[in-house]
């Protein structure tokens, strides 16, 4: 999908409404901004407990043994690294 819009003076750019609601983002709601070369990637920033509890309740039963979430996470961002 792509959507042109023009920068305003003071630098802001609209979401649209359509790429919000697909993205699941409204007012009061964080989103990360990557710069990837020479393009923006926004993606709204997710609370990983909340992502973990949500995915694992999607089946409608939970995980019956904890994750430890600091410890996948710093995982990931050494596998990362290390692929750069």
């Amino acid at each position: 999908m792509e959507i042109r819009r023009k920068m305003s003076r003071k630098g802001q750019l609209v979401i649209p409404k359509i790429i919000r609601e697909f993205l699941g983002v409204g007012p009061g709601d964080e989103v990360i901004m990557e710069v990837r070369g020479r393009e923006i990637l926004i993606k709204p920033k997710i609370d990983p407990v909340k992502f973990v509890e949500e995915f694992c309740s999607k089946r409608g039963k939970k995980l019956t043994k904890k994750i430890d979430l600091e410890r996948m996470l710093e995982g990931e961002v050494e596998e990362r690294l290390v692929l750069r």
